[in-house]
């Protein structure tokens, strides 16, 4: 198992060279390895490749490997509801799916000092995902902004699992939306289509499969 997770991050960080390489772009692109499912043994394994950045889907699973790897630094991707924000801000240093003002407003009450988020988008408008669609960005943007207790790295989003190469165009709609709004932070990118997201601009990817292999 050691041998293949060294082994795909090996591949992983040659691939984000070549993206950057491609569109003339510095490689600092950061990997959250993306931990639902997985074991400590995996988490244990990744971190002693170098990876500091993890993200988890559920605040359950999230408490026991938080415990176990309380140095690293750990972001909530999963869709969070409004009435759990005050464990997520105790347990995580970010929270990268925020998609609503009420769900913003409750972060900024439970944190003591501006807590990193990220706006979850729906880039694609599909009726099966959270987020908010592109076109009400910049008013939730203005919503939140001033809130206390928050502070607004980036956006965030998981385009249409669809054939790599058509997700080019939304990865360019959300960099289009973060220049709009001056924001430096781009999650996006997974397993199946971060080349492009590289390519487009994506600071962070949040890798699963195909670092730590099929679950």
């Amino acid at each position: 198992m050691s041998s293949q997770i060294s082994s795909n991050l090996q591949n992983i960080t040659a691939q984000i060279d070549a993206s950057c390489s491609k569109v003339g772009r510095t490689p600092n692109v950061s990997i959250l390895a993306a931990t639902k499912g997985r074991s400590i043994e995996q988490i244990k394994e990744a971190a002693s490749l170098g990876i500091t950045l993890f993200g988890e889907n559920y605040l359950q699973e999230a408490e026991k490997k938080i415990t176990a790897f309380p140095n690293m630094e750990w972001h909530f991707i999963g869709h969070l509801q409004s009435n759990k924000a005050k464990k997520a801000v105790e347990l995580f240093n970010c929270i990268q799916s925020v998609d609503s003002a009420k769900l913003a407003s409750k972060i900024s009450d439970a944190a003591e000092k501006p807590f990193p988020i990220f706006l979850e988008v729906n880039i694609g408008s599909e009726e099966s995902k959270f987020g908010v669609l592109p076109e009400n960005i910049p008013s939730f943007y203005n919503e939140v902004k001033d809130l206390p207790n928050l502070a607004i790295r980036g956006l965030m989003c998981m385009a249409p699992f669809i054939d790599k190469e058509q997700t080019r165009s939304y990865f360019q709609n959300m960099k289009q939306l973060a220049q709009q709004l001056s924001l430096k932070e781009l999650s996006m990118g997974m397993s199946n289509d971060y080349p492009i997201a590289i390519e487009e601009g994506a600071t962070i990817v949040r890798l699963g499969t195909v670092l730590f292999g099929a679950r």
